[in-house]
């Protein structure tokens, strides 16, 4: 009897119609894309499923759960932007490392605006994603200010502020960064251009350091 043709494909391999997975970095952005526009709780597995281009059961087998997949995502997406953020340098002056950091903040968010739509979104939620965000992400950047606030304020170059009030008049402001509908109508060009959008990055930077440094305006008693 002649060799049999293999009519049905073997355990474990691939079939010739089975569509490749994309690589991790693609996986990544894409999923950062779907929260961006969708929410978590609106990105089903479902739904990220079609968008990343995989099978329905993908994310829990390669991440373990919706969640761990976001955790995943935000890690590739703010872990570089941390990892840019200027280092502590004791040889600038304080108010110009101030600027600095701030300025790559909002440079960040000019860069890669669908980090500032997912954080934006979670900001207004009491979740363990806010909690992953804020011990992961917000305070590292808040201590690599908080050293050179202190002095500022020893120094007598700026007043004192509580933390939350700090980190409202720093991080919020990026939103300004995202291409909303919001801004077009506030007068940003309709294609502004990376020019421009960094620009405006700097000048808000300029306008929040101006804004902490003025110690002439007396806070509540």
């Amino acid at each position: 009897m002649g060799a049999r043709a293999e009519s049905t494909r073997r355990p474990g391999r691939p079939g010739a119609d089975t569509p490749a997975v994309p690589d991790e970095e693609s996986i990544l952005l894409r999923g950062l894309e779907a929260f961006a526009e969708l929410g978590y709780d609106r990105a089903s597995a479902r739904e990220l499923a079609r968008r990343l281009g995989v099978s329905h059961n993908f994310i829990n087998d390669r991440y373990g759960s919706k969640a761990a997949f976001w955790r995943a995502v935000m890690d590739a997406a703010l872990g570089a932007q941390l990892a840019s953020m200027p280092p502590v340098d004791t040889s600038v002056d304080d108010a110009e490392y101030l600027r600095r950091v701030i300025t790559g903040f909002y440079r960040s968010a000019v860069d890669t605006p669908l980090i500032g739509r997912v954080v934006v979104v979670e900001f207004a939620q009491d979740t363990e994603r806010l909690d992953y965000l804020y011990e992961h992400y917000f305070t590292p950047t808040l201590r690599l200010m908080t050293p050179s606030i202190e002095r500022l304020v020893a120094a007598g170059r700026m007043a004192p502020v509580p933390m939350d009030v700090l980190f409202f008049a720093v991080v919020p402001p990026v939103s300004g960064m995202l291409d909303t509908p919001l801004a077009r109508r506030l007068g940003r060009p309709e294609s502004a251009s990376p020019e421009q959008l960094t620009a405006t990055a700097e000048s808000l930077a300029a306008l929040v350091v101006n804004g902490l440094l003025a110690t002439g305006t007396a806070g509540p008693s």
